[in-house]
């Protein structure tokens, strides 16, 4: 199978996974091959393994089981890394017992020289970076890591986020905007360099949203960009364990699991092949967000430019903090190493902290926007990887009781395990970062609109107005506040003028391409 037949199979115990060495097929959650009907050799092999990892529980209703239940559950056992099983637990329960210890003591905030500001760095500075970024994108050296795991719950929208509309005009969804600007970005770099190079995009879902995903992109023929250059692969995940090391039963015949995190995406980016196929395209960098920032500059060229021209190795864009208590972590120095330190492990004074020209010592709030070179991914896949922190966070967690009934509690019985993307930070020769401004390239989506922050209402709003901005900054004029432009006319307010420049514009506004669907009905 090529990598663009997308042979999408279903199995009996099978759901659609991962790429693999170029195709899509039908696996199991880590490549585990199909598993005949267990025998009672398998059940005495496995009891003595389980045994070994004190975790002989998992097989207390194998008697119960049918043949099919006993299939799943040797299945779930096998994706255990029993080796690993107890070091997570003992490394988890260290990281527990440090959760709510300051670190104000081993804090510094980043070095100046290491740390550029868009609103504070001559024009001729970035526009020599954006070059250099599109000289990237059009040697084909750049590709974009889309973290979209997750579903849209918490806005009442039962499925992959990426597939919700925010209701603007053109009824775009997450994901079509953003695979918009990336084909738009294919021409600028065209334009610019008379080469055009496919930016390749890598999406990584989970095991809920990969099939649903597919099919959207598959219906709406992959938004215009080449199939065999949109490739998903899935996040992994980490058994759940009570408070003594044994991990949780969900079901009689199925390990209790949750997702690993979006710093689950280093390992597997190595076991789903991703690291080999950015080695074969001659991908040299690599741009990690996540699906939810409606103003995210995918693939900036002005970020990628200056990356490459610090050699870094690693680096993310933050924004100013808001005010000291804002609830976001900070890029920071801890023990002479760089990570993102949380609102909750520094104190309220430290928060405070101010510089002479009255800017938080502390500013520089991390958003998820991280560049990557393609050796140091490398690097984290083959030496790093297992060295992660882990978060931990006590959970009430589902369980089958000793009688094999399923209970739901009413508090806390065990922890679930998360990596965060940003723990490779510490890992970087050279790490560098990018303040921008926050009402040009951020914008989260995560609650309803109730909450009436970083919800539907708020990201339309954000957009609208950074789109007005583009059009009176080109010279034109907008009256009132409903403002969209369409990904294929400008990426980041370039090239307006000859349409707006001294025109009267009057709300709503939508500046739309002849490549825009008529009615919005995507």
């Amino acid at each position: 199978m090529g990598r663009h037949s997308y042979n999408l199979l279903q199995h009996q115990h099978t759901n659609v996974r991962r790429h693999r060495n170029g195709s899509f097929g039908a696996n199991t959650r880590n490549a585990t091959p199909a598993i005949e009907t267990p025998t009672m050799t398998d059940y005495l092999s496995l009891q003595t393994r389980l045994a070994q990892v004190h975790q002989e529980h998992l097989l207390k209703f194998w008697p119960e089981l049918t043949p099919d239940e006993r299939t799943d559950l040797v299945r779930d056992i096998e994706e255990l890394n029993l080796d690993e099983i107890k070091q997570y637990f003992d490394r988890a329960t260290v990281s527990m017992n440090e959760n709510g210890i300051k670190l104000d003591d081993r804090l510094q905030p980043m070095p100046a020289g290491k740390v550029i500001s868009i609103a504070r760095t001559p024009e001729d500075q970035l526009h020599a970076y954006r070059d250099e970024g599109l000289r990237q994108i059009s040697n084909g050296h750049v590709a974009v890591l889309l973290m979209a795991g997750g579903q849209g719950t918490r806005l009442g929208f039962d499925h992959p986020k990426g597939m919700y509309d925010v209701g603007l005009q053109s009824r775009k969804s997450l994901f079509r905007i953003q695979a918009e600007r990336i084909l738009k970005l294919e021409e600028l770099a065209q334009e610019a360099n008379e080469k055009r190079g496919n930016i390749t995009w890598y999406i990584m879902t989970s095991e809920h949203t990969v099939q649903p995903t597919y099919d959207y992109f598959v219906a709406n023929n992959f938004f215009g960009l080449k199939p065999e250059d949109v490739l998903l692969f899935e996040q992994g995940s980490l058994p759940c364990f009570e408070y003594d090391g044994r991990i949780i039963l969900d079901k009689k015949h199925r390990v209790a699991r949750a997702p690993d995190g979006n710093g689950g995406i280093y390992r597997a980016m190595k076991r789903q092949g991703i690291l080999e196929d950015m080695q074969k395209r001659g991908v040299l960098y690599l741009h990690a967000h996540s699906v939810d920032n409606i103003l995210i500059k995918v693939a900036d060229p002005v970020f990628i430019g200056y990356c490459v021209h610090e050699k870094a190795d690693c680096a993310a864009k933050v924004v100013e903090k808001a005010a000291p208590n804002e609830p976001v972590g900070v890029v920071a120095i801890v023990d002479g190493k760089y990570q993102v330190v949380e609102y909750s492990e520094i104190s309220a004074k430290t928060a405070e902290m101010r510089n002479s020209d009255g800017r938080l010592t502390f500013s520089a709030g991390n958003i998820c926007n991280h560049f990557f070179s393609s050796s140091f991914l490398q690097d984290i896949g083959s030496k790093f990887e297992q060295n992660l922190k882990l978060h931990v966070a006590k959970k009430k967690i589902p369980f089958v009781d000793n009688a094999g009934k399923r209970l739901t509690p009413d508090k806390p019985n065990g922890i679930k395990i998360e990596k965060f993307v940003f723990d490779v930070f510490e890992f970087a020769q050279k790490f560098v970062a990018m303040e921008v401004l926050r009402d040009e390239e951020f914008s989260a989506l995560k609650n309803a609109d109730v909450a009436g922050k970083d919800c539907p209402s708020t990201a339309r709003s954000d957009l609208h107005r950074l789109h007005k901005k583009y059009i009176e900054t080109a010279g034109g004029i907008v009256h009132g506040d409903i403002c969209e432009i369409s990904p294929f006319i400008t990426y980041a307010g370039e090239n307006l003028a000859l349409q707006v420049e001294g025109k009267s514009f009057t709300s709503p506004v939508y500046l739309r391409d002849t490549r825009d669907p008529l009615h919005g009905h995507l």
